[in-house]
């Protein structure tokens, strides 16, 4: 089929180039299946656009917007502060200069810096991505001032939509389903009070500029509503510049579900189907796909048509998307516009065939689009897994930092595509989003896409940094996501007490410890050899059977193995398992059959004591494994004592202290404030675990702590 289009467009030349294009999206299962980039956009070299383009971010979108220019013959200038010095998106860049130290506000919202670095470079135009200054009107009307070109919509649009206020109002003017709530400016606690209880509870308090969950917070009574408002006023101020909020009735339970609109300065304008987000923690979204199981044909014409309506009535110009809250009965709520590209936007191009970054290019430049409605397909399915550097034991997912020591993206997956902009060394610091990558699988059905997403998170290794990978994964074989039946409570309701990892069965269980003794015999095949030959003999050199005790959480299992050739015969409970692997102990990954099962796994530690720790089936389990003989002597071992963490805060986070309540000698509450840190834009209240008199204050305003850090003792 290559050969065929190519033939096509040398033919025909710019007619044969049109066919192409038209048959475009129809090829795109195709190159989905053949080149794994997941979109299959064509690239036309003598269509003229820009020379020189800067990219207004960092990471993975910054990466992401590079490689669509260097498709389209754009040189590409990036900016970064000084910590990102070395970052992938900067290697990447033809040019790059730093815009100033780590703090967003003093580098990538720094927007005199950034504007310096347009004059300096000569770039022609701007792609903010998403977040920053990508929704931010002064900075669209700044550079429309120098003659630079906005890769986004017009200010215009941006001012409409950008501010959730003036948004709802002119969806109710365009006929777009909208949520009850307050139409102004929220100007105190007092008054955001008296407005929810007009409006009744639950509320939703939320920052008028921007998204992405920052500055949102849900409130059941007045003391949190009292709470939300001073949370969700510095986390806007600090996010976005702007610290206005509003209050609209909380629709509870429902769905969450967007839809891309493309539309270009010639009055077309396109919806490019939905994407499903309703997978969410603290209101920012964890996997998504496209299409949504929910939607009929029927309520997605009428949700993509409503959006149209919307982009149409701002004259809007640009990828967009409407976010909607959907309720059981299929009756959809605009929620926000967001004006620019979303973090999600991978899934519509794997099953639409488009490249979003390339169409926002070409329609800032003044180019019609290409396609009509009527050409917008739903070929297969696909799912965005979004990893971060987070604990996911710790409320969903708190922030870990560090540097990767390890790191391998599963690209051998087939229809695998890992958006990033981090490689093996980097760092992911305090000061930023800690997204590590997204992950996107495609298949031709929602099974299929899904099978190949549980195969790519174990086939994923990440080193250095805790990482979220076991949650992801619980998630997408959870029955209830299986079936589709999902909500933005799935976390809470499937995991009422916090995640806890992958529950084993007991055959689970078994395959675990088969395993795990399997890999500790390898390791003592293996130090008995250096280059193939059998050492100085320090144990029988033809022992073939090996009798273990293993512990696994709080049970001590014994376990038997036996070595025949390659594999190994494991007694456990009773029942033999028959373990087969290459045992290349030095690879992260291991692929294991056991019993005809395969498993990849990966061992990610190991010690003299027989400690162990193994990532199976995604969550990482801690054993250790001895000889009958070394267990037996382990029970004369002292155990330390568990320190008692009553009377203690430790920072269950990296990150800076925003406020202190305490001072020494003051009385406290079970639950009373005890201070506030901000990790990564986000602002987390610490409370006391009892009641008590504060015996020590270790922090205060400014400092910056580490995860485990102690912050407070109580008497």
């Amino acid at each position: 089929m290559a050969a065929l289009a190519l033939r096509w467009g040398a033919a025909g030349g710019r007619r044969g180039l049109r066919a192409l294009l038209r048959c475009e999206i129809l090829c795109s299962r195709w190159c989905l299946i053949t080149s794994h980039k997941l979109y299959s956009s064509v690239y036309d070299p003598n269509e003229k656009t820009f020379e020189k383009l800067l990219i207004a971010n960092r990471g993975e979108i910054a990466c992401r917007v590079i490689k669509t220019c260097k498709k389209m013959g754009i040189k590409t200038v990036a900016i970064h502060s000084d910590v990102d010095a070395n970052a992938v998106h900067v290697k990447m860049a033809d040019e790059a200069v730093c815009v100033g130290p780590a703090p967003t506000s003093k580098s990538y919202l720094n927007m005199d810096a950034i504007m310096e670095v347009i004059k300096k470079t000569r770039a022609q135009a701007v792609h903010p991505g998403y977040g920053f200054l990508s929704e931010n009107k002064e900075f669209a009307r700044r550079l429309a001032s120098e003659g630079v070109t906005f890769i986004g919509p017009d200010t215009h649009a941006i001012q409409a939509m950008g501010d959730k206020i003036e948004s709802k109002l002119l969806a109710k003017n365009a006929k777009v389903n909208t949520i009850p709530g307050f139409d102004g400016v929220v100007k105190d606690a007092d008054e955001a009070v008296r407005i929810a209880r007009e409006i009744g509870y639950p509320v939703m308090i939320k920052a008028s500029a921007g998204g992405g969950g920052k500055g949102m917070r849900i409130a059941w009574d007045d003391e949190e509503t009292r709470e939300g408002f001073r949370f969700s006023s510095q986390e806007a101020a600090s996010s976005f510049g702007d610290d206005r909020l509003l209050i609209e009735k909380f629709i509870d339970n429902p769905r969450h579900i967007e839809i891309q609109v493309l539309a270009d300065k010639h009055g077309n304008a396109l919806w490019l189907n939905e994407r499903e987000c309703s997978i969410q923690r603290r209101n920012q979204k964890v996997v998504e796909e496209a299409p949504s199981t929910f939607l009929d044909p029927e309520t997605r014409r009428a949700m993509g048509e409503q959006a149209v309506a919307l982009a149409k009535a701002v004259k809007y110009s640009s990828a967009g998307t409407v976010e909607f809250l959907v309720d059981s009965s299929k009756n959809f709520y605009f929620l926000e516009m967001n004006t620019r590209l979303q973090v999600e936007h991978p899934v519509t191009e794997c099953i639409t065939g488009l490249d979003l970054v390339q169409e926002m290019i070409r329609v800032a430049k003044g180019y019609p689009l290409r396609h009509k409605q009527a050409d917008i397909p739903i070929n297969g399915w696909a799912v965005e897994c979004r990893v971060y550097a987070e604990d996911p034991y710790k409320s969903f997912g708190l922030p870990s930092i560090g540097k990767l020591s390890q790191y391998q993206e599963p690209l051998h997956v087939p229809s695998v595509r890992v958006d990033s902009g981090i490689q093996q060394g980097s760092d992911i610091s305090i000061y930023y989003d800690p997204m590590i990558s997204k992950l996107i699988t495609y298949g031709s059905n929602r099974a299929e896409a899904l099978k190949r997403m549980e195969e790519a998170l174990d086939n994923y290794v990440i080193r250095g940094v805790a990482h979220n990978i076991s949650l992801l994964r619980e998630v997408i074989i959870h029955p209830r996501f299986v079936q589709g039946d999902i909500s933005t409570k799935f976390l809470p309701e499937v995991y009422p007490d916090g995640f806890k990892g992958h529950k084993l069965t007991d055959l689970e269980r078994r395959e675990l410890l088969a395993t795990a003794a399997s890999l500790y015999v390898a390791e003592q095949l293996r130090s008995q050899r250096f280059l193939g030959t059998p050492r100085i003999p320090i144990a029988k050199s033809k022992q073939s059977s090996w009798e273990l005790s293993v512990r696994l959480g709080d049970g001590i299992y014994p376990v038997a193995v036996s070595k025949d050739g390659s594999s190994f015969s494991v007694e456990v409970d009773g029942m033999k398992l028959n373990v087969t692997s290459e045992w290349n102990l030095a690879s992260p990954l291991l692929s294991v059959t056991i019993d005809g099962t395969q498993r990849t796994i990966q061992r990610l530690s190991r010690n003299a004591s027989g400690d162990t720790s193994i990532q199976f089936l995604g969550t990482v389990y801690k054993l250790q494994i001895l000889t009958k003989v070394a267990a037996e002597l382990s029970k004369y071992m002292p155990e330390k004592a568990a320190e008692d963490t009553s009377s203690i805060l430790r920072s269950p986070m990296p990150g800076a202290v925003v406020a202190v309540s305490v001072k020494p000698g003051d009385m406290v509450s079970e639950g009373q404030e005890i201070c506030v840190i901000e990790a990564m834009k986000m602002q987390n209240s610490m409370i006391a675990a009892k009641t008590g008199k504060v015996k020590a204050v270790h922090c205060k305003a400014g400092d910056t702590v580490g995860e485990g850090d102690l912050l407070v003792e109580l008497e």
